[in-house]
């Protein structure tokens, strides 16, 4: 199950910077589909799609990303690192009485 989600989220993650990269930047220098795209789409026809699909592959990027912490969180066998550390005994060790001979 894990790694079923595992390689969902790579694709996801994968097709949310390629959709980034393709839409047009502010200064229209770095970005790749631009206003010459043809007689595919208008500018603004691009820019909605391209916004729309980078919603929804972001909100499913988020949501793989919180599965994997709850898939995660259940195989955790230590839940804190304080619980491992043995118990340390604070009574100071009790110094031996030197045994005196009797005289009888």
């Amino acid at each position: 199950m894990e790694t079923v989600v595992i390689v969902i989220h790579l694709l996801l993650a994968i097709a949310l910077v390629v959709t980034v990269l393709l839409q047009q930047s502010e200064g229209g220098a770095l970005g790749i589909g631009g206003s010459t795209m043809g007689g595919f789409m208008t500018g603004r026809g691009a820019a909605n799609l391209l916004t729309r699909v980078t919603s929804v592959l972001a909100a499913g990027f988020f949501a793989t990303s919180i599965i994997l912490t709850i898939l995660a969180r259940g195989t955790v066998t230590t839940p804190s690192i304080l619980d491992s550390v043995p118990a340390v005994e604070k009574s100071a060790p009790k110094p031996e009485t030197p045994s005196v001979p009797s005289s009888e």
